[in-house]
């Protein structure tokens, strides 16, 4: 039995960064979700790291363990505060961001 990996890309608001993301799940391209669009897959059970990426524009990696039988679920958005969505253009790590729910 494996467990499952959601991600939802919401945001509360306006948002400029309104593309697919793409995701990543231990560094290889899992699937892609739109604007208020959720997706779910399964994982193995263990330790797996998780970004989210749209062109050069990505998500800091975050590190997740999954149970087995387990939902594991993600918020996406490319909502930032002005300050760090302006230097987002500098860092491109910073321009989208991942909340664990």
């Amino acid at each position: 039995m494996s467990a499952t990996l959601k991600l939802t890309h919401k945001a509360i608001g306006a948002e400029v960064r309104r593309g697919t993301y793409d995701a990543v799940v231990d560094g290889k391209r899992v699937g892609s979700v739109e604007m208020n669009d959720t997706l779910e897959m399964p994982v193995e059970p263990g330790r797996h790291t998780l970004q989210i990426r749209d062109g050069r524009m990505s998500s800091s990696t975050e590190t997740f363990d999954a149970a087995e039988g387990e939902f594991v679920a993600f918020r996406c958005t490319g909502k930032r505060f002005l300050p760090i969505f302006l230097a987002s253009f500098v860092v491109p790590r910073l321009a989208l961001k991942l909340v664990r729910d």
